[in-house]
């Protein structure tokens, strides 16, 4: 036998993914960002003939993005987003033409 689902539930429900939608929408926006950001870096370490990737900065980033995270995200969590984030950002980097 099914149990109905209040109507206040459905209507919580709802709103709570119109919610997560908007977050998406932000989150894409600045990813795309932080990408242009990215780019704009690689065209200045190739100018210097410096490597795409700096092992030592992402430690750095990974460790700063640690200290500032209150949760509920989980540090293994958030250095795997974070490892994929700037996996993408390197990954451009190293198709922009010479």
């Amino acid at each position: 036998m099914k149990k109905r689902v209040k109507p206040q539930s459905l209507q919580a429900l709802r709103e709570r993914r119109r919610q997560i939608d908007l977050i998406d929408q932000k989150l894409l926006s600045l990813l795309n960002r932080r990408l242009s950001f990215a780019l704009e870096i690689g065209k200045i370490k190739k100018e210097r003939r410096e490597k795409v990737y700096n092992p030592k900065r992402e430690d750095e980033i990974l460790k700063r993005l640690n200290l500032i995270n209150r949760g509920p995200l989980m540090e293994e969590d958030l250095k795997k987003i974070f490892k994929k984030i700037m996996r993408a950002c390197r990954k451009s980097q190293n198709l922009m033409p010479r």
